[in-house]
């Protein structure tokens, strides 16, 4: 039996093959892309629903435990749905799309093809994740004292103008901290993206199959965890400097 090779030490170069590798350029790229718009996205949706759900109608109760339930499902489930919503033979998507309204030539599959299967995951992460930014805010919105809109209406303020300078200034800290906090997690966002389909390279999807997939290059999958980990340390830093300053 030969014995085992035994171990070189080569110093930087896995981290100098990784930062050469136009893949991990990608993964960079779609990674800002979908941390950018999934915590735009999460936020403002939540702004709108919890606006909503700050107002008095029937069954307001009711509607308020039904918004929370993407967030509360557990994501297998939800990302089965959501694939059988997208699939280009049976799904419901393309039988609106291509059937009844007859908005493409043919069929395609959305989450098969790197280009599309990006902005469906955006689009699932918001779907799934707006119900934490929703209870934020709406437990900021309630704490508003009643009196200066009341005050706002007797000096004739419009419904924008007491949303720009009563609502928008009592929730500001509150969106800030969602911002920080989404973009922290949404950059370590690995299952809902990888499930729902392998197309997305973002930084963390690339990380796995770099180091657990094909070839399994452990040394460069060691690298862009040591990166992603020094970008995380960044971003939490970051966000403990700018709450602790609020």
């Amino acid at each position: 039996m030969e014995p085992l090779a035994a171990n070189t030490y080569i110093g930087l170069e896995n981290h100098k093959n990784v930062v050469l590798d136009p893949g991990f350029w990608n993964a960079i790229a779609l990674t800002v892309i979908y941390v950018l718009f999934t915590t735009l996205g999460t936020t403002l949706m939540g702004l709108f629903v919890a606006l909503v759900m700050n107002k008095e109608f029937p069954f307001r109760g009711l509607v308020r435990s039904l918004i929370l339930f993407p967030y509360v499902a557990p994501v297998i489930s939800v990302v089965f749905a959501w694939q059988f919503i997208f699939d280009p033979v049976n799904g419901i998507f393309m039988d609106l799309a291509y059937e009844k309204l007859g908005l493409f030539s043919s069929r395609f599959n959305l989450i098969g093809s790197p280009s599309t299967a990006v902005w469906v995951a955006v689009i699932f992460s918001i779907w799934k994740n707006f119900p934490f930014s929703y209870l934020m805010i709406l437990s900021r919105l309630q704490a508003i004292d009643q009196n200066l809109y009341e005050a706002a209406e007797i000096d004739g303020a419009s419904g924008w103008q007491k949303f720009r300078y009563i609502t928008l200034p009592e929730v500001y800290f509150v969106m800030g901290a969602i911002v920080l906090l989404r973009m922290i997690w949404n950059f370590n966002k690995f299952e809902e993206i990888y499930l729902l389909t392998d197309n997305v390279r973002v930084l963390s999807v690339y990380t796995y199959f770099k180091a657990f997939v094909g070839t399994m290059e452990l040394g460069q999958g060691a690298s862009l965890a040591v990166i992603q980990f020094l970008l995380l340390i960044g971003f939490i830093l970051f966000y403990v400097k700018r709450v602790l300053k609020w």
